[in-house]
């Protein structure tokens, strides 16, 4: 299955690029695309805990599942005022 994982803020600094296309095998959560991007980019490791996932535009969690042709955000902590 090919999903697209878009990256958003310090996520988007630390793999250098707005938006990835991986290849991930069937049963592949949300948070597995996540631990991948990791192994390749480990200074993400740190932000596993606190990132929030949007899965085709909703809010998802971890464990959620993605199908083929998902579009996957990564929304790393934020802050405002």
């Amino acid at each position: 299955m090919i999903v697209r994982i878009v990256t958003f803020a310090r996520i988007r600094e630390l793999v250098g690029a707005a938006a990835l296309e991986r290849v991930v095998e069937e049963g592949t959560t949300a948070g597995d695309a996540l631990d991948g991007l990791a192994v390749e980019f480990p200074s993400l490791a740190g932000l596993a805990q606190s990132t929030r996932f949007v899965r085709d535009g909703a809010f998802v969690p971890s464990s959620a599942e993605l199908r083929d042709g998902d579009e996957l955000g990564l929304l790393p902590p934020y802050g405002g005022g």
